[in-house]
């Protein structure tokens, strides 16, 4: 789904002919309008749509500068050379949106104060209206329009109550970073990767095997965790059926971007799109 953000973003571009945080924000409310539309368009015949839903992670390198945008809870770390020791160390560049986090939390009291059960622990676990984990995200029509939080919506999705203002949000949190001749690689990676791996050991793996496949390797060693996790092997794990597996570990994509010191030496270079990620996807590696 996220990729829809890449074709809008190359419009938004030319029509500026800039990146700027603005043309971001524009790219993500075009996405999602242009997806909430395509759930008005097949709400009656597949009403599941309307609950929908995927995080967004977008990267793009542009004069020397580097855009990091989120919505939900996918990252992006940097892996960066220390100059007097030489050790690479991981700098987390993107905000998540995850009512497990308690400044989640606290803003989405903030934005909805007439609301007391706007977050609710559930099963140990802190839950948006007590369904949802993510409380940005494109999709998820069913809690940004209340037309769309009614039957014909299978009724677990369904809230006891009306809803007077979107309970979601679309909008990215961004940062914008000079990139150093220092910086030199990303980690773009959705939630299953880092449920298992800290930032620094996903910059250690990175840092000590080649390049070719280092995306495939991260994910083998996070579901090397996720077995360990569960005290069984990292084969017998292998072995489960992928919709059996959800109840193991989460998908996982990961992508790994080695930085070009063209880029970084700030030399005159078309912006491009780097990255995007995305949760919901099948477990999967790219790099």
């Amino acid at each position: 789904m996220t990729a829809m953000a890449e074709p809008k973003l190359h419009g938004y571009v030319s029509l500026h002919q800039n990146i700027s945080e603005n043309v971001i924000r524009k790219t993500f409310a075009a996405t999602e309008e242009e997806f909430l539309s395509l759930v008005q368009k097949q709400w009656l015949n597949e009403p599941k749509i309307a609950s929908a839903g995927s995080c967004c992670l977008v990267g793009i390198i542009c004069n020397g500068q580097l855009y990091i945008a989120n919505a939900g809870d996918s990252r992006a770390v940097l892996g960066r050379t220390e100059r007097a020791t030489r050790e690479v160390i991981a700098i987390q560049l993107s905000t998540e949106h995850n009512a497990s986090i308690e400044s989640v939390r606290d803003e989405l009291r903030m934005v909805h104060p007439e609301d007391p059960q706007i977050v609710i622990l559930k099963h140990n676990v802190w839950r948006v209206k007590g369904i949802i984990q993510i409380s940005r995200s494109i999709g998820d029509a069913y809690l940004k329009k209340a037309k769309f939080n009614r039957p014909p919506l299978p009724p677990k999705f369904q809230l006891p109550e009306p809803f007077y203002k979107p309970i979601l949000s679309a909008e990215p949190s961004i940062l914008v970073h000079k990139l150093r001749p220092d910086d030199q690689y990303l980690i773009f990676a959705s939630d299953g990767l880092w449920e298992h791996l800290s930032n620094q050991k996903a910059v250690d793996i990175v840092n000590s095997y080649p390049r070719n496949g280092i995306a495939r390797r991260l994910i083998k060693a996070a579901l090397r965790e996720a077995a360990k996790k569960r005290e069984m092997r990292y084969s017998d794990l292998k072995k489960i059926d992928r919709g059996v597996r959800r109840h193991f570990h989460d998908d996982i994509s990961v992508v790994v971007v080695f930085l070009d010191p063209q880029l970084i030496n700030g030399r005159p270079s078309p912006c491009s799109l780097s990255i995007r990620g995305g949760e919901g996807l099948p477990t999967s590696a790219n790099s």
